[in-house]
């Protein structure tokens, strides 16, 4: 079994960097969309079914669980990292701005996601969860197509040297607080009212520990925060799985309670990028071996397609009226909503947690992943073919 585990994650560390580097696909599909790829590839749906006797001798149910468990603690990882991420201090301070953009921002693109989900239900019931209601399955369709993936925008940015400019910090206070919308979301449609004790206690026992957490870790040497940290992390995982909500959830709530100066700002960086190249391929490949194609591999790319349709076309719409409304410079409406339409590893991460609770069907799985793949590989080339990226970049800020 470790031999055959091994020759999987050679396969999956090499082959999407060989393609990426080979390749040059940098500019239209960045490292992170190749390991995605990558992994839908490796799937049942692809490789399973061209070469099932392949697929079936490496990936054997031992080697599957053995990489779900580095997967679950990689993912809990970058779920946690971007908790830390949050400013909420920044959002506070510009709270007419920040409030106004996200609200249109985020309401256009759910409302219509929403639209699409309706119509996929009618389509066809195989696209809903065996454990969920129409309710659910429809408000998280909308909630997927509103996602921002805020570690992802912050990679994307550094690379077009915007991070630190005016414009660059406007996009993560908008990030974030959408951020916080987007899981509360999440956490009302896994509410289980058969659980609901459980729930309630969970939040309860959070907000008692948070607070205690909070008085103690800026008394501590940097090492022990970082190992302290980490212990809540895990705890705050445990306990959100087993109110019946999910670990992912209990992981994000774990990071937003803590601040990135208690660890340094450039320590967060570092360990977010090592995270993402130890750790997260095989996240993705765990994620693609539970792609499927059984409604038919054309329903799924028109699923996928309406719904990235519904999730750019939204989020252009609601930062334009907020532009207008606001009053922005010409060319930042653009510039804004192509960066918020960024989807990546938070909308997989999403997906993950619905069809764990069964609020989706491995269809609608594999569409909302397609969907977060075309949208990740849109978003470099948008932004670089408009007005405003020069400009952007041209301004510096000491904040």
């Amino acid at each position: 079994m470790v031999e055959k585990m091994l020759i999987a994650l050679v396969v999956i560390l090499a082959v999407p960097w060989l393609v990426w580097r080979l390749g040059r696909t940098e500019r239209w599909a960045p490292l992170v969309v190749v390991q995605i790829l990558t992994g839908i590839v490796l799937g049942p749906g692809l490789l399973g079914a061209a070469f099932p006797e392949v697929y079936r001798w490496l990936f054997t149910p031992e080697v599957i669980g053995a990489l779900g468990g580095i997967a679950t603690w990689g993912v809990m990882l970058f779920v946690w990292i971007a908790g830390i991420e949050l400013d909420l201090h920044q959002v506070w301070h510009r709270r007419r701005d920040t409030l106004t953009t996200v609200s249109l921002a985020t309401s256009l693109p759910m409302l219509a996601g929403a639209a699409v989900a309706a119509a996929m239900l009618w389509h066809s019931p195989g696209w809903i969860g065996a454990a969920a209601q129409n309710w659910q399955f429809v408000a998280a369709i909308g909630m997927a197509c509103a996602v921002t993936a805020l570690p992802i925008l912050i990679l994307f940015m550094e690379k077009l040297d915007i991070l630190r400019s005016p414009l660059g910090q406007r996009v993560l206070r908008y990030a974030s607080l959408e951020d916080i919308a987007i899981w509360a979301v999440l956490a009302l449609i896994l509410l289980d009212f058969d659980r609901l004790g459980r729930q309630l206690s969970f939040f309860l026992a959070f907000g008692i520990a948070a607070a205690g957490l909070r008085r103690l870790m800026p008394r501590l040497e940097g090492s022990d925060r970082w190992f302290l940290a980490l212990v809540w992390l895990a705890l705050c995982g445990l306990a959100g799985d087993w109110s019946g909500l999910h670990y992912m959830v209990g992981a994000f709530l774990a990071g937003t309670v803590l601040e990135s100066d208690w660890f340094g700002q450039e320590a967060v960086d570092r360990l977010r990028h090592h995270v993402l190249l130890i750790l997260m391929p095989v996240f993705f490949l765990s994620t693609g071996l539970r792609t499927e194609w059984a409604l038919g591999g054309i329903a799924v790319l028109v699923a996928a397609l309406a719904l990235l349709a519904a999730a750019v076309g939204g989020r252009l719409a609601g930062v334009a009226l907020a532009a207008r409304r606001l009053g922005w410079p010409p060319g930042e409406a653009r510039l804004v909503g192509w960066l918020l339409q960024t989807k990546a590893l938070i909308l997989i991460i999403f997906a993950n947690i619905l069809l764990d609770r069964q609020v989706i069907g491995n269809e609608t799985f594999t569409a909302l992943v397609l969907m977060a793949t075309f949208s990740t590989m849109l978003t470099i080339p948008m932004v670089t073919s408009g007005p405003g990226l020069q400009a952007a970049a041209a301004v510096r800020t000491t904040d």
